[in-house]
């Protein structure tokens, strides 16, 4: 249609504008034709009453005079031509000099009778338009005539200049006229939407057939709020009169509300008003929203019938969502107490007023729930939700009793009768307080949905849900979705009844394997800390061993892993550090073999199937006397050394690869521990965590450790507290030691020359150095343990040698040589003259070994100071007479090794040894040559 419409306008606009264009040009021709005969007969008239025009036609040379003239005059008028003639007709001026003199062409009567005139006629210049006019003396006679002539041509070109304007015109004219068809055409497309004409009667028709027919109202309402359009059931439902259209919507009878709400111009979506016993769901939208008209679209549904309906779908959806959001919040730990809690949580207010949880014994439980011998279950409240606080409810931790009689959830309305009896049979509780049930009633309660907790065949305990005041009645629907509530969570519950148990088996198994306390030892002062971590115990472990010549070995490591399987890989490795470490190892060739022992863990689980094993571990080993350490790592965090003064330095030592890995050595690192510092050694538990990272965890560490002076349990007390302000999430273990170094009256050392004498300028040394200290009774056992390890670098080992003495809790006598070999203990035949020397050392010190140096080996022994039998010299009496005999010495032998009287007590060798043999590592205590 606005095609059709734009073709049209644009025919009647080209058929205007031809029309007037060649109209324009008619007229143009014509007015040009006027013009050229009115300027003719001007220019003639003129020039044929001019002054002088008599006289030079009477002249004897007319066209001398007359022919400059009559040019001036042509080219001032733009006549194409000016000719004076006689009465004869003969020319005396003419544009074309070679005509002057001939006859004119046409006639000229009438201007020799003294009449002007104009005509048409073909001349030597072609068609033209000439206009005679006669010369008359003052007596009227005619002298002459004037003849000026314009060529049809030159009439035309000066019509056609005013053509172009003329078109131009007539373009724009059609321009602007097509652009405003086209404007109307667009506009006319864009409100019809492009449709045909017979599709717009097909779509009114259609419109206007569903807009009565639709089960659904709908009114028009314009931007003065009167109703524009509104339908049958529109009317129908709102009791709209007749003439409704055209009216004020205030002015329809409608509710003052409704009315309002009509008027405003908003948008509402499903809102619900009643009108009259009808509930209306409205629906109101601007018009204007997409180019519209300006107005408000109303649309009314009849949601009467539905209500019920409707209210039963929210309701499951109400349901379905309440179980979405159980699965999501309820079970997010293994924690027995806040599982329950969640429960309550979840249940309240969504579902019930109040809502109470029971559990079977203490909480956490430990074990399966038991049933007594009146086949009761004692259980506790465990968690409590409420809308309104001060409900009559038993408090938390309340012990309940339950008997287990049903599985199936119990409705149970508690202002019945015998409610008392329903209590007591149907929910199985063993007793009940009739002062309870009238709070209960005082508060409104009303009804209650009782559902056993159980999974597993195991139940675990009750749960209660409960309403009051004006919430409406558990039904049969609400009891299925209680028992679908609760047996969703009793999984989360069992699951982590069962993690608790596990949990605790773990920490137990840990917490056994740990260090019970700290072995006595001077050299440092430690304090530990252990933290299982909040999701499972793992493998992280500590340890201090005292070691041999006043050092102790400190151990930090970590198994990969949780759980049990972690707590026992972790304490097979602490027994075997413990086994190495009694050899007295080096730090990197402890580690190495530890690296061996977690191989074969790790194979040997392999095939059976069980996860491999990997570790960590820091060796650090504190050496009393010199105050150096000695660390080495095997894939853990290095440690941490505090100076006396709160500067916190990090030695650098090899990380090295963690334990199971092989392939590489360990490497060692030695420093320097001025004496007051403390030594940190920690597992990565303690600065790694959610959301932050090893850097800025030990960064973290460093700042707690600076500053003043603290002790042990105090450090590890604030450098927990600065780390961990929550339980871990991995295990944690801490090991803070304070060093101390030997005073120097407390070290003796001597160095013995490799001659079998000297053995007694040692014991010389020795006797009186325990002396100075009040030794006295050590003095014996000393000289003798010292004589036969002497004896033995003397004899098999090779010099330098070095005695070294140490009193610190205990007696260390240390004796030095640089041969790799050392005595073992055997026991010697009868028929054997000696090698029962390293037995009664074996007999006589506490602990006895032998460790190995970069330059050699040391044998050692330590004593435990002011112990003795009691009953004389020690050693006499041991083995009997028949080993020691008359070769004991006396207090006072002499220094060259006689005995007191004047005799040697080896007659064979006379080297100033005790027992000839006897205590000098003969050939018994040689080391095995293979």
């Amino acid at each position: 249609m606005a095609g059709q419409v734009f073709c049209l306008v644009l025919i009647l606009v080209l058929l205007l504008v031809t029309a007037g264009t060649v109209a324009l040009f008619v007229e143009g021709r014509q007015s040009s034709m006027d013009e050229a005969r009115a300027r003719t007969m001007s220019v003639a008239g003129t020039f044929a009453n001019s002054p002088g025009i008599v006289p030079a036609l009477e002249s004897a040379h007319p066209t001398a005079i007359l022919q400059p003239r009559a040019e001036k005059i042509r080219e001032q008028t733009h006549v194409d031509s000016v000719v004076v003639a006689n009465t004869h007709g003969i020319r005396y001026t003419h544009p074309d000099p070679a005509l002057i003199g001939k006859h004119i062409v046409g006639p000229y009567d009438e201007a020799l009778a003294g009449r002007s005139y104009t005509r048409t006629f073909t001349g030597s210049q072609g068609p033209a338009v000439s206009s005679v006019v006669p010369v008359e003396r003052p007596d009227g006679s005619v002298v002459g005539l004037v003849a000026v002539a314009i060529t049809v041509e030159t009439v035309n070109s000066a019509a056609d200049r005013s053509i172009p304007p003329s078109v131009a015109v007539a373009v724009v004219a059609l321009a602007l006229t097509t652009g405003a068809a086209a404007l109307v055409s667009r506009r006319l497309r864009r409100q019809t939407h492009g449709l045909e004409p017979a599709e717009m009667t097909r779509m009114y028709e259609h419109h206007d057939a569903v807009l009565h027919a639709v089960r659904e109202g709908v009114l028009i309402i314009g931007p003065d709020h009167r109703l524009n359009l509104a339908n049958d059931e529109a009317r129908r439902l709102l009791g709209l009169p007749p003439d409704a259209e055209g009216r004020a919507v205030a002015d329809l009878g409608l509710a003052p509300g409704t009315a309002a709400l009509f008027a405003s111009g908003g948008s509402v979506s499903d809102e619900v008003l009643r009108s009259g016993n009808r509930l209306l769901a409205v629906n109101l939208r601007p018009t204007d929203e997409r180019g519209g008209p300006p107005g408000t679209v109303v649309t009314l549904r009849d949601t009467t019938e539905l209500r019920a309906v409707t209210g039963q779908a929210e309701s499951v959806t109400e349901r379905l969502l309440l179980l979405y959001e159980a699965s999501a919040r309820i079970g997010t730990t293994l924690d027995v107490t806040r599982t329950a809690q969640e429960l309550a949580d979840v249940a309240t207010p969504g579902f019930a007023d109040a809502t109470t949880v029971d559990l079977v014994g203490p909480v956490p439980p430990g074990e399966d729930p038991v049933v007594s011998d009146d086949g009761g279950l004692e259980m506790r409240r465990t968690a409590i939700a409420a809308s309104e606080a001060g409900r009559p409810l038993y408090p938390l931790d309340r012990k309940v009793g339950f008997v287990p009689s049903r599985t199936r959830a119990v409705h149970v309305r508690i202002d019945s009768e015998n409610l008392e009896q329903e209590v007591i049979t149907r929910i199985g509780r063993r007793y009940w307080d009739p002062e309870r049930l009238r709070g209960l009633l005082d508060h409104g309660f009303h009804s209650m949905i009782s559902v056993p907790l159980h999974a597993r065949g195991v139940v675990l305990g009750l749960v209660n849900f409960w309403r009051l005041g004006d919430s409406e009645r558990f039904d049969d629907d609400d009891l299925s979705f209680a028992e679908e509530l609760v047996a969703r969570a009793a999984v989360s519950v069992d699951n982590a009844r069962r993690y608790t148990r596990e949990h605790e088996m773990a920490v137990t198994l840990q917490r056994n394997l740990l260090p019970r306390g700290v072995p006595d030892q001077n050299a440092l002062d430690v304090a530990h800390r252990y933290l299982p971590a909040r999701a499972g115990v793992g493998g992280d472990w500590y340890d201090v061993i005292p070691l041999s010549g006043a050092r102790v070995a400190l151990v930090v490591g970590d198994v990969v892993g949780h759980g049990v399987h972690a707590a026992a890989t972790m304490g097979r490795l602490r027994t075997g550090i413990h086994n190495f470490s009694a050899l007295d190892l080096a730090p990197d060739e402890l580690l190495g073999h530890l690296d061996e022992l977690v191989g074969r863990i790790d194979r040997e689980e392999a095939d059976g199937g069980v996860e491999i094993t990997g570790a960590t571990c820091l060796y650090a080993i504190y050496d009393g006397v010199s105050g150096n350490c000695a660390v080495a790592g095997a894939g853990h965090p290095g440690p941490i050394l505090v100076l006396p003064d709160g500067t916190v330095e990090c030695p650098e030592v090899p990380a090295g690869l963690p334990l199971g890995v092989g392939g590489m050595p360990f490497e060692a690192a030695e420093f320097h521990v001025p004496e007051g510092s403390r030594l940190v050694l920690y597992t990565d538990g303690l600065v790694e965590g959610r959301g932050r990272d090893i850097e800025t965890g030990l960064e973290l560490l460093r700042d707690s450790l600076a500053g003043r002076d603290r002790t042990p349990e105090q450090t590890c007390d604030d450098v927990l507290s600065a780390m961990l302000p929550e339980q871990p999430g991995d295990d944690v273990a801490l090991l803070v030691a304070r060093t101390h170094v030997l005073d120097p009256g407390q070290v003796a050392r001597w160095g013995v020359a490799t001659d079998p004498a000297a053995v007694a300028g040692v014991r010389k040394k020795v006797a009186q150095w325990l002396a100075d200290r009040g030794l006295y009774e050590e003095a014996f056992t000393t000289e003798l343990i010292l004589s036969e390890l002497v004896t033995n670098a003397v004899r098999y080992g090779e010099g330098p040698i070095e005695v070294r003495l140490l009193y610190d809790r205990n007696l260390i006598c240390e004796v030095s040589d640089t041969s790799s070999t050392a005595p073992h203990l055997r026991y010697a035949a009868t028929t054997d003259e000696g090698g029962r020397g390293l037995f009664l050392v074996a007999q006589f010190a506490e602990r006895w070994g032998t460790r190995y140096t970069e330059t050699g080996k040391v044998i050692w022994s330590e004593q435990t100071v002011g112990e003795s039998d009691g009953e004389g010299p020690v050693g006499a009496g041991l083995f009997g007479d028949d080993l020691f005999g008359a070769d004991v010495p006396d207090d006072d032998a002499p220094d060259d090794g006689t005995r007191g009287d004047g005799t040697r007590g080896d007659d064979a060798s006379g080297d100033g040894t005790l027992g000839g043999g006897v205590l000098s590592g003969g050939p018994s205590d040689r080391p095995d040559p293979r």
